[in-house]
């Protein structure tokens, strides 16, 4: 009984350890690295992408996940492979990669037609303990 008691003392004592989670995304046949992100709640393709700044979100896809892309404002410019055009700014709840969290996510959502697809930017990976790419595979560690 006493070591049961002691071993309680020291676990109530112990600061909680978080446990990190990783993932691992394979490179397609291009090169890219896309995969299925949850997104406050809901599921998107995404393409991970180190040179874009912030989460893109097409407008399509912002739609899919429920932020009323309609009811944005769109007045911040940003330079796109097209050339410049306006975005609404969007703070992402929840970006989650197989079990890979960040929270609070600095988003942009394009207007639509604008781009097929979303990116998965830097304003997700910075926050991440690492990532890297080695022998075509991008891992993500929180």
């Amino acid at each position: 009984m006493k070591i049961s008691a002691t071993l309680t003392f020291l676990f109530a004592i112990l600061p909680q350890t978080a446990f990190a989670a990783m993932t691992e995304i394979k490179a397609d046949d291009r090169g890219h690295f896309i995969t299925r992100a949850e997104i406050d709640g809901s599921g998107i393709t995404v393409m991970v992408d180190t040179g874009a700044s912030v989460v893109a979100l097409s407008y399509e896809d912002a739609d899919d996940i429920g932020l009323r892309p309609a009811s944005l404002t769109y007045d911040t410019p940003v330079m796109t492979a097209n050339g410049q055009i306006k975005a609404a700014r969007v703070t992402l709840r929840r970006v989650e990669i197989d079990g890979v969290r960040v929270r609070d996510v600095a988003g942009m959502v394009l207007p639509a037609g604008s781009m097929d697809g979303s990116l998965l930017g830097m304003s997700f990976l910075s926050h991440l303990r690492s990532f890297r790419i080695e022998n075509g595979i991008l891992r993500l560690e929180d």
